[in-house]
């Protein structure tokens, strides 16, 4: 069966335009789906650079100026792979342009700007979705499936934090390439945006709204030389980043982030306690979920460990045999493949713009309560 061509143009080459590229070209492989993405053109300020990856990737051509890119007539989909403070006059261009477009999380800088975001795609009634990848690994589209079932019962606590060590050099400068997370002015937030921005949005999707938090944060490096000003400058984003939540249905909530805990370069979990029932999820076993339930019989009670590898698994039936796992890169591919689908059925597909949102509220909100010291109602 012929496919329906979807000319994809990427802005950015760095980590997250390497895993998009590679789900855009090994999802059809895979999924039998009306769309099949087609690797147009990519764009970085950069052309060298940007040619290279175009030839190690497959994109057809390369452009400088991403305003050439929203133009072009061949282009349907707007991939944004580039820093956080490029996303929203991006975004808003495409989407006056007529393209689809995915984004890279977080969202925007902050919540005003991610909401004229949700207003221009919508306005332009534009497919979109932001790259919250968490929610496909298999795991925890499981854990999803178990809450929604109702098998934990009423929820009263959830418990997630994402720890990595990579800035703690007091050496280590802050902007520019590569290292344009350590600068406010791009990044819009530390670890909160960027880390903690993960956990937010898989705990609203796993565990619904949240009403309120207080917070705290720290920056243990106070100043940077700038590698793009050559100057010692002072920083601004927050290196560790901890808050309380309340969640609408009642549930308490600990969320934590840093970027200097030794030893961690990228601990991802979390840990939801019900009434019935437990589950605890870690990215480091990302196959695997683990699951309490108090219901067993009380001789052989105990935490199982699920080996999320069986065909009647999320997405597992489109991969390998059963018993044999899948990465990280997966759960790109699975994105991509729910999107293209959506596209077939004229459904949006989680997360959407607006549900995005919702979780820059809570950055902000967290920001906010940090600077105040007290609690703070989100949005």
């Amino acid at each position: 069966m012929s496919k329906k061509k979807l000319n994809v143009g990427i802005i950015g080459y760095g980590f997250m335009g390497r895993t998009h590229s590679n789900a855009f070209r090994t999802v059809n492989n895979f999924f039998d789906l009306e769309y099949e993405p087609v690797l147009k053109a990519v764009c970085a300020r950069d052309g060298g650079k940007a040619k290279a990856f175009a030839e190690q990737w497959g994109y057809e051509s390369v452009e400088t100026d991403w305003k050439k890119l929203i133009a072009r007539k061949d282009i349907d989909l707007i991939d944004i792979a580039s820093p956080n403070n490029t996303h929203a006059r991006i975004a808003e261009a495409a989407a006056a342009a007529g393209k689809m477009i995915l984004c890279e999380k977080p969202l925007a800088m902050n919540g005003p700007q991610a909401e004229a975001m949700v207003k221009a795609v919508e306005k332009a009634k534009a497919p979109n979705m932001v790259w919250y990848n968490y929610r496909r690994v298999p795991a925890v589209t499981l854990a999803k499936q178990l809450i929604d079932e109702g098998r934990l019962g009423r929820i009263f606590h959830y418990r997630a934090k994402f720890l990595q060590d990579w800035t703690i050099s007091k050496d280590l400068p802050q902007g520019g390439a590569g290292l344009w997370r350590l600068d406010a002015k791009v990044a819009g937030s530390g670890v909160t945006g960027d880390l903690l921005a993960h956990c937010i949005d898989t705990s609203l999707w796993l565990n619904g709204p949240i009403d309120k938090v207080t917070a705290m944060t720290e920056t243990f490096v106070k100043e940077r030389k700038h590698n793009l000003s050559g100057k010692v400058e002072k920083v601004s984003i927050d290196d560790a980043s901890a808050f309380l939540a309340r969640f609408s249905n009642g549930s308490l909530a600990t969320f934590e982030s840093t970027r200097y805990a030794r030893g961690h370069k990228a601990l991802y979990t979390f840990e939801i306690n019900g009434e019935h029932a437990s589950i605890f999820w870690d990215l480091h076993d990302l196959h695997r979920l683990q699951y309490f339930d108090h219901r067993d019989e009380g001789l052989t009670r105990g935490w199982r460990s699920l080996h999320i590898t069986d065909s009647d698994h999320p997405y597992m039936k489109h991969w390998w045999v059963p018993g044999l796992q899948i990465g990280y890169e997966h759960t790109f591919v699975h994105q991509v493949a729910d999107f293209l689908a959506g596209l077939s059925t004229g459904k949006p597909v989680s997360p959407t713009f607006r549900e995005a949102l919702e979780t820059q509220k809570i950055c902000d909100a967290v920001l906010a309560s940090a600077k105040s010291g007290q609690w703070t109602n989100v949005g």
